[in-house]
């Protein structure tokens, strides 16, 4: 409703200040650290029976459409294993996380870190065109009218961009994985930047991104109300220094260079559930 219901805009810019978004799947990232000690102490039966639980509810997690979840091989201190799950609800995240946290496994896995967050599509473009048709009709902010237009659009973006809203994890090797937010400095704020202005940050934003299609596949969500930071982001590539192009080359434009505050950064290593027991064997999991 923050799309619909937030008027405020910059002086001269005569609209809403947010842009509209849509949503779609919700995203729990969760990241472990083994205490190897305690696990190398059980013996190779009780080992082998954990696994066993663990591999399984995990095959059949990831085997699903849209209700998919990974396991990734964590490189670092911030931890051992990643879990990434991606749910048609928030209830959904709450289920899966319960299912986790009742393995036997469970017992092995000290959790580092956590972050909330739903498949968000920024409609920079299509708001900024949209308020500024209603505006030449004549039809004032948040009358009913106005509304109508907006939920109409709305619906037809999420129509038109179903498979990105509801996608599937995606089958590569690599994952880095940050939060990030926008500045709200004493003399730069991304806030009390006119929606116009911050449209154009954003189109050149989108241009570097579209340079990598093929190369990397980009997933953003939206955590703002969910998690400390405002956006997630996971890119997923099957070859890692990719991660360190893409990033460096997006740190100039203007939009990160001057707005852009970012978060520590997770890498892992996509593996399936059958080679969980490697991983906590010592081995490096192979892919697929």
């Amino acid at each position: 409703m923050e799309n619909l219901r937030n008027s405020s805009s910059p002086p001269g810019n005569g609209g809403p200040a947010a842009p509209l978004t849509v949503e779609g799947s919700y995203i729990l990232h969760q990241m472990f650290r083994v205490p190897w000690p305690a696990w190398k102490a059980l013996g190779a039966a009780a080992q082998k029976s954990i696994v066993e639980e663990a591999s399984g509810m995990l095959d059949r997690l990831e085997g699903r459409d849209k209700d998919q979840s990974a396991a990734f091989s964590m490189l670092g201190h911030k931890g051992d294993l990643m879990l990434v799950h991606f749910r048609r609800t928030l209830d959904g995240l709450n289920d899966v996380e319960l299912q986790v946290a009742h393995l036997k496994l469970a017992e092995f896995l000290e959790p580092t870190t956590s972050y909330v967050s739903v498949v968000e599509l920024g409609l920079y473009e299509v708001s900024v065109r949209l308020y500024r048709a209603l505006r030449e009709k004549g039809i004032q902010a948040e009358s009913p009218e106005w509304m109508q237009a907006v939920e109409n659009e709305l619906s037809r973006q999420r129509n038109a961009s179903a498979g990105r809203l509801w996608p599937e994890i995606p089958q590569r090797r690599y994952l880095s994985f940050y939060p990030m937010s926008k500045l709200r400095g004493e003399t730069k704020n991304w806030y009390q930047a006119p929606i116009t202005g911050r449209q154009m940050m954003m189109r050149v934003h989108g241009v570097i991104g579209r340079r990598y299609a093929g190369q990397v596949i980009q997933i953003i969500s939206g955590s703002i109300g969910f998690d400390d930071w405002e956006w997630g982001v996971d890119l997923f590539a099957d070859d890692p220094l990719v991660f360190k192009k893409l990033v460096t080359e997006m740190r100039f434009d203007e939009a990160s260079a001057v707005y852009g505050q970012f978060g520590p950064f997770y890498v892992g290593l996509r593996f399936p559930a059958a080679k969980l027991g490697a991983l906590l064997a010592g081995r490096t999991p192979s892919f697929p």
